[in-house]
């Protein structure tokens, strides 16, 4: 008797643990068996709208891709979410021009053909947004009650704080990365055509008929033709 009374203490508590069987008799109910609740956790994000690309990634920013009809987002919230991306795509077009000026300055031309595609694929994308920014302009126009490819200064002034002010500084810093971005343009091309000048220098040399300098233009002053160093049948 003691034996059975142990042994049904023992279930006892057993069940008392595991908890009432589930519906039907079907499985246990809520006790040790029961999956731990779920735990959210929130990542931090920064929102852009809609680019077509799911999840974009921007800096150490991991930006959450939202539908151009979300509730409660404003025409010119919507412009101004397009210009932080399309400064974002400048600022990288600076960074790959740099990348090609150091490529052109050291004389690793090896590294040319990629440095200049990736401009090409910032070129690319950043013509894709301006399409986005053109259509999100006129509808903040609209909504301002301002004529269709109404500047980013006329928006400015007519919209109300903060996005007023928002979108000046959007302006400055437009101004200043084109600014910037010229300059990095004009500084490759002239890499690029001494560059050239150099190779067409060494070919003529091989050949025989070498610059004896250059004129104000950049033109090559050819002197006399004399023996090349290869054979020209080969």
């Amino acid at each position: 008797m003691r034996g059975t009374s142990r042994t049904g203490s023992r279930v006892r508590g057993i069940r008392d643990r595991i908890g009432p069987r589930g519906p039907e008799g079907l499985g246990p109910g809520p006790g040790l068996n029961s999956p731990p609740p779920l735990t959210v956790r929130r990542r931090r994000t920064r929102r852009v709208p809609d680019f077509g690309s799911g999840l974009l990634t921007s800096g150490r920013w991991e930006t959450q891709i939202l539908s151009w009809g979300h509730p409660g987002r404003n025409v010119v919230e919507k412009l101004s979410l397009i210009l932080w991306r399309e400064r974002e795509l400048m600022e990288l077009l600076s960074y790959k021009l740099e990348v090609e000026r150091l490529v052109l300055a050291s004389g690793r031309t090896r590294w040319l053909i990629n440095a200049t595609r990736e401009i090409e694929d910032v070129l690319a994308t950043i013509r894709e947004t301006e399409v986005l920014r053109a259509v999100a302009a006129d509808e903040a126009a609209a909504d301002l009650g301002l004529s269709a490819d109404s500047s980013l200064a006329t928006l400015a002034a007519a919209a109300p704080d903060p996005w007023g002010s928002l979108l000046l500084e959007h302006r400055d810093a437009f101004v200043a990365a084109a600014r910037e971005i010229a300059q990095l343009s004009e500084d490759n091309h002239e890499l690029l055509t001494a560059g050239f000048r150099s190779a067409r220098a060494t070919l003529l040399g091989i050949v025989g008929a070498g610059p004896e300098g250059y004129t104000q233009d950049g033109a090559a002053v050819v002197g006399a033709p004399r023996t090349g160093l290869v054979d020209r049948t080969l």
